[in-house]
This record gives C-alpha cells, structure tokens and sequence, in this order.
C-alpha cells in the first residue's frame, strides 16, 4: 500500500506560482498512476492534473497551459507546477495514486491535502 505526503502549498498573490511536490512510499511507484485533485469550500473534489504510468498526462481545462503535472520514478515523486495562479484556483490540493492506470480516473490511495490560496 502506498502512502502519499504533499508538500510545497501556500498563499500566493494572483499571477504568481507554487510548485507542489507528492512523495510516495510504501510500494513500487512504477505501479501507480498519479494525479493531483483539488476541492474548493462548498465544491465537490475534481480532477486537476493526471499522469498514467507511462507518462501521458490529462490535464482539467481549467488549467490547461497554465499548470504542468510530471513524475520523476527515480525519487518516488510527483510534481505540479502552478502557474499564473488565479484566486479560483484556491483549494487543498490533493495527491492520488492508483493501480488502474489512467490519467483521469482517480486511485484509491490519498494524500492528506495541502492548502493553496490566491490572494486577488
């Protein structure tokens, strides 16, 4: 079983950038397909970013060519790098693993969240 431990969230004025990184343990990375999903106050969780196995990525519109989602298998982590941040990207971020590998459908396995705010 893979455990997953989010780090690099913040608050940032508009217009700025955050790169939030996921470190797996516990299990062979190479097994999982990685996404990163966010909920909003009052919001269901949705879908950011997603990555398969094998590297193919899937990303929400709402933040196509401004966010970039990628996996480094050497050291077990994943990254998103945020930019051009705008206050409706203001949510707790979350990491996500799953067997099934697909960049769009989420995993069983979560990370604890990590808050991101952007200050208008």
């Amino acid at each position: 079983q893979v455990q997953l431990v989010e780090s690099g969230g913040g608050l940032v004025q508009a217009g700025g950038s955050l790169r939030l990184s996921c470190a797996a343990s516990g299990s062979i990375f190479t097994l999982y397909a990685m996404g990163w999903y966010r909920q909003a106050p009052g919001h269901k969780r949705e879908l950011v970013a997603g990555i398969s196995r094998g590297g193919t990525t899937n990303y929400a519109d709402s933040v196509k060519g401004r966010f970039t989602n990628s996996r480094d298998n050497a050291k077990n982590t994943v990254a998103l790098q945020m930019n051009s941040l705008k206050p409706e990207d203001t949510a707790v971020y979350y990491c996500n693993a799953g067997y099934l590998d697909s960049a769009t459908i989420p995993g069983a396995y979560w990370g604890q969240g990590t808050q991101v705010t952007v200050s208008s």
